[in-house]
């Protein structure tokens, strides 16, 4: 990006981003000035805790300046918590918004009489460069606008293409916290998602002629260019149709005494046998649905094409953590995948029925025969069952 100016934050110390999902680095907000001839915009705020900061950033960027627009690609608290602070700093600032996001900034206490409601096509001309907003409803609220700027064939994402952590963390780690964020935070609107990629090649320079994004620049997470860019991507189009990834196995566990995870970690040991036994290049995991990050759970579900759930039957139900676990992937709009069975239950199993109609409700899903049914500890005997269980999902 050579001529826009980065003014972004970095909160090293937040733990948990919407209050669920664990930050090892923190996170990052992403603001930008793409400083015109005659006019100046800055592109979107950033979280209220960051708000001192980030108008210090602009400050020593905009250098004298003032600033003429302020972009609000996105409402979201994370990215308009900075806004009212901004507007009576400068307050000739014109707000450039979508027209549900005039709505949103009354129902955050946002004031401004100034405000140019953009849509599909709008454009802004800043003398040099211009902006032209392109509809991205459901990215992952109905107001969001992405923006680009053709001259830099820069493209500003709003949240898509985001990622965890803040905005200098390893580059080449970019898909490990992008796939968490992207299922977590805007998993479910794979088809608005997927409708946005397609207008994205169509986009064309002030003559008309189709032109390449070379640089994309999202609310969080570095900006992406060259392969990286490229591999991003790649990745969003299978992320956005929920495609295979990584052909591989989940094996997730919900278990209150042990004996269910011992029988699941037995079970991913016969799998991984197998699966070698053929030859077959797979990536195989498991996770504990009472200790393990959900969030990470939640993305290797949707990274695979086969899912292995073990549970124990509680209170007649099924237990608590395996209930949050799909009740989040149908949430996220989990599809297209094969999921086997398994449940313990001393005296009424339950699970195994329950976890299936809780699957019914997601699209194409292959409950693979046949279940297996522990009742209390695996004995040595089932270990046929297990077999039999590895055979079916690896098929």
């Amino acid at each position: 990006m050579r001529n826009i100016l980065y003014v972004g934050c970095d909160d090293a110390s937040l733990d948990l981003f919407e209050s669920q999902y664990v930050l090892p680095e923190g996170m990052c907000y992403n603001s930008y000035i793409v400083p015109g001839i005659q006019k100046t915009a800055v592109m979107d705020s950033v979280d209220s805790r960051c708000t001192d900061q980030w108008l210090d950033n602009v400050e020593k960027a905009l250098d004298g300046r003032k600033p003429d627009y302020l972009v609000c690609q996105h409402m979201e608290p994370d990215h308009s918590g900075s806004m009212a602070a901004f507007l009576a700093k400068y307050q000739d600032t014109t707000v450039v918004c979508s027209k549900q996001a005039v709505t949103m900034m009354t129902q955050f206490g946002i004031q401004t009489a100034d405000i140019h409601v953009v849509g599909e096509g709008s454009v802004l001309d800043l003398g040099g460069l211009t902006l032209r907003f392109i509809a991205a409803p459901m990215i992952h609220w109905p107001e969001v606008i992405m923006t680009f700027c053709p001259e830099e064939q820069v493209l500003f994402s709003a949240d898509a293409f985001g990622k965890f952590g803040v905005y200098h963390a390893d580059e080449d780690d970019w898909a490990c916290e992008a796939r968490r964020y992207y299922f977590n935070i805007v998993g479910k609107y794979g088809i608005q998602v997927a409708n946005v990629l397609k207008k994205l090649h169509l986009l064309t320079d002030n003559q008309g002629n189709n032109i390449q994004i070379r640089s994309i620049a999202p609310l969080h997470g570095p900006v992406l260019e060259g392969a990286k860019m490229d591999e991003a991507m790649r990745l969003y189009r299978i992320w956005s149709t929920y495609g295979i990834e990584t052909d591989g196995v989940l094996v997730a566990y919900a278990s209150i005494h042990g004996n269910t995870r011992r029988a699941a970690e037995q079970l991913t040991e016969i799998i991984r046998q197998k699966a070698a036994s053929k030859q077959m290049n797979l990536k195989i995991a498991i996770t504990d649905l009472t200790r393990d990050d959900m969030a990470e759970a939640i993305e290797d579900a949707f990274r695979m094409n086969r899912l292995v759930l073990c549970c124990a039957t509680y209170d007649a139900d099924i237990f608590p953590p395996m209930h949050l676990f799909l009740h989040e992937l149908r949430l996220k709009g989990f599809q297209n995948r094969r999921v086997a069975l398994m449940e313990n239950g001393s005296w009424a199993p339950q699970a195994n029925r329950i976890m299936k109609e809780m699957l019914s409700t997601c699209k194409n899903i292959e409950i693979v025969e046949p279940a297996v049914t522990i009742r209390g500890a695996l004995k040595p005997e089932q270990t046929a069952d297990l077999e039999a269980l590895a055979d079916a999902i690896l098929a």
